[in-house]
């Protein structure tokens, strides 16, 4: 029976595999021989840490998710700790999006979550994902001083979903993301809490 270290390194090599394979072909890409031919592990591996295709993919989701969630805290920690304001929150925000490569790790998550609204066994997975994304936007906003943040995370965290999946699909510039974060924080800073706009 493998050690913790090692145990952990190729559980982890699996979740990379499926996340590449998925962001190359799609779902229906992820075999175990394709996993393990491209983790660099024994068929018998895959199989062992992972009972069901079902367990993989919705791991593979989960860390994802993890990964995002950890790198965009450390953005709302660095908004705390310096007083950022909006209008520079919303280019680091641009600036991260521009760094981030449209590789097929990128392509993944968007994958699984179509994948999602095809079997419900993901859908937990998913919801779990996006709660994550929800509570990081609150904490964002409340740290830029955005009134009523939690309201506004969902909003927020589908203009940037939308607008990272439009990069993906057209290439469009990360400057659509700093002009809709923009919008959306001006407008909640000027729009009161609780009041409807009038029809």
């Amino acid at each position: 029976m493998p050690n913790a270290a090692s145990s952990a390194s190729t559980r982890q090599r699996i979740i990379t595999a499926v996340l590449q394979i998925i962001g190359e072909d799609g779902v229906a890409a992820v075999t175990n021989r394709r996993i393990a031919r491209q983790a660099g592990v024994s068929l018998g591996s895959v199989t062992y840490h992972f009972e069901t295709q079902h367990d993989l993919l919705r791991e593979s989701l989960l860390y994802f998710v993890r990964e995002e969630a950890r790198h965009f805290t450390e953005l709302a920690d660095q908004c705390q700790t310096e007083g950022i304001g909006v209008e520079d929150a919303a280019s680091l925000a641009g600036q991260v999006a521009c760094g981030t490569a449209l590789d097929s790790a990128h392509l993944a998550p968007f994958e699984l979550y179509i994948h999602a609204g095809r079997d419900e066994r993901l859908r937990e997975a998913a919801a779990e994902a996006f709660r994550a994304y929800d509570r990081l936007a609150t904490r964002i906003l409340t740290a830029l001083g955005v009134p009523d943040a939690e309201r506004l995370a969902a909003t927020t965290v589908a203009v940037v979903m939308g607008l990272q999946l439009r990069r993906l699909a057209t290439g469009s510039p990360a400057e659509d993301l700093v002009d809709a974060l923009l919008l959306l924080a001006r407008g909640a800073a000027v729009q009161p809490a609780g009041q409807d706009t009038p029809a």
